[in-house]
């Protein structure tokens, strides 16, 4: 079964389709691998083994009758929790939302339901996508598997886990300030953050309306383009869904060339803060790139540096509004129903119990800053900053064909090593912030290892050019693997702390 856990979603989805083996067989194994791995792991919120095995069935059929499939038909895949699902719970990682089952399915699960992947389950997140370490689930914290004491990133550290514990080969996750590019990071996974508006966000349960943006998850850049293509394009559902073509991302994947490429350096995005190891790493990156024929550029983004700032005015005013809905009225849960109380002291003891710590912080700081009299000198000027910041992009990519940085300032760190500081938790989406405010493309792919642990190469290009990311990312991923012999996480898979994964590592 390490065979079939091991190998990349277009591998699997080619020996599918020529019959070589069942799409159940590799279903079975990952659901196999979950049992046996995900109570160190911690994953998976929910785990929908009978659904899977019955769509995976359901290619097997097709095959048999010689129907044609689609290129991920039959690859399994974890699903962050904030996507609903007809008949599958959907929690968005809080107790508020306990139990619920939504009546519909998502865009994407539609999306990806026709193009016959199989939904293995949905995994565990930072409540609502509130964070960066899967510390704020409402139900418990997921390991990274590079080392189990550790965080594995967030908001969607539950889907790079799953990738990197080989409990699936693709995952989806969505991507509001870094919550996709960072877990992949810190766990040697690859992650994307489509152009805002590319993919729809119907379905999705809001955080930040004007920044959330679902996106692919893999162990490789090839496999991350196959899943874009499956789930990316116009939705008349959404009203923020962009209405043009979808760059050949596949085609880009497979192209993997850089020659004449101008790749520009943030200037801003180093120094003080950055570990080390992660900018040596770095470094180490930009000079395989320019073996590859590209011509590497400083670029100086100056309002970078009110980013983070910025981000934190915008994001929580944003989650103030969207979160209002959670009333115990309608759905979720409800506490103090006794026929004594009133709907104010419901809806007061209902959002006590069912919100954690980091959602109430963020309502209200949020709240604050929309409040009378502080709308203009808070929320306004952040949006006015997000403006500057685009303009920087702009600048910038009248200069570059794409920009790069480290993805995270630092590897991952101790679980609760930073629960109790919430600004420099905050800190770890220091670099992947100005692509959520801006709405252009972004990508995480692995680079190396910093003290035994994953460092990512983050890739910035303008709206709509996301063909740039899977460009570069496949040319640089070429070319480490051939210097490594082999990706990275089958130096994880293959060294003595990864033997608990049972994909061949050391017994």
């Amino acid at each position: 079964m390490s065979e079939l856990l091991r190998a990349g979603a277009a591998e699997l989805a080619g020996r599918i389709a020529t019959g070589e083996v069942s799409a159940r067989e590799v279903t079975a194994a990952h659901l196999d691998q979950i049992a046996a791995v995900d109570d160190r792991v911690k994953a998976f919120l929910h785990v929908d083994g009978e659904r899977a095995l019955e769509a995976a069935d359901a290619v097997d059929a097709k095959r048999s009758a010689g129907e044609a499939l689609g290129p991920l038909a039959g690859v399994p895949l974890a699903m962050k929790d904030i996507f609903t699902m007809k008949g599958a719970p959907t929690t968005c990682g809080s107790r508020i939302l306990e139990g619920w089952i939504p009546p519909y399915n998502s865009t994407i699960t539609d999306k990806l339901l026709a193009a016959g992947v199989v939904v293995l389950g949905k995994t565990n997140m930072d409540e609502f996508a509130m964070g960066s370490s899967t510390e704020n689930s409402g139900y418990f914290t997921t390991h990274n598997p590079w080392d189990n004491s550790r965080i594995p990133g967030g908001s969607g550290g539950g889907s790079a886990a799953a990738l990197a514990s080989f409990e699936a080969p693709l995952a989806i996750g969505t991507d509001t300030g870094g919550s996709i590019r960072q877990p992949a990071s810190v766990t040697g996974t690859v992650g994307v953050k489509p152009t805002y508006g590319a993919t729809s966000r119907y379905g999705v349960v809001a955080m930040a309306s004007s920044l959330d943006t679902p996106g692919p998850c893999a162990r490789t850049v090839l496999d991350a383009a196959l899943l874009h293509q499956v789930i990316a394009g116009w939705d008349p559902r959404d009203s923020t869904s962009l209405n043009a073509p979808v760059p050949d991302v596949v085609a880009a994947a497979r192209h993997a060339d850089v020659k004449g490429m101008r790749i520009g350096v943030v200037r801003e995005f180093g120094g003080e803060g950055y570990q080390p190891g992660v900018e040596q790493r770095f470094a180490e990156s930009l000079a395989a790139l320019e073996s590859l024929g590209a011509e590497i550029v400083e670029v100086s983004c100056p309002h970078f540096d009110y980013a983070l700032a910025a981000y934190y005015l915008i994001m929580p005013s944003e989650v103030s509004s969207n979160l209002a809905r959670f009333d115990a009225m309608r759905y979720g849960l409800r506490v103090g129903d006794d026929g004594v109380n009133s709907v104010e002291e419901v809806m007061n003891l209902t959002r006590g119990a069912g919100f954690g710590a980091e959602a109430k912080r963020r309502i209200i700081i949020g709240t604050y800053a929309l409040s009378s009299g502080y709308y203009d000198a808070y929320y306004g000027s952040a949006q006015k900053v997000r403006t500057l910041i685009t303009r920087d992009f702009d600048a910038a990519f009248a200069q570059v064909d794409v920009l790069v940085s480290p993805t995270t300032p630092t590897t991952a760190f101790t679980i609760g090593e930073r629960a109790d500081d919430p600004l420099a938790m905050y800190k770890a989406d220091l670099c992947t912030i100005p692509s959520n405010l801006a709405g252009n493309c972004a990508a995480s792919i692995p680079c190396g290892l910093a003290d035994g642990l994953p460092v990512g190469f983050q890739i910035m290009a303008p709206a709509l050019a996301d063909d740039r990311l899977y460009r570069v990312g496949a040319a640089l991923e070429a070319e480490l693997a051939s210097r490594w012999g082999g990706g990275l996480l089958d130096q994880l898979a293959e060294s003595p702390s990864g033997a608990y994964l049972n994909v061949g590592g050391v017994r």
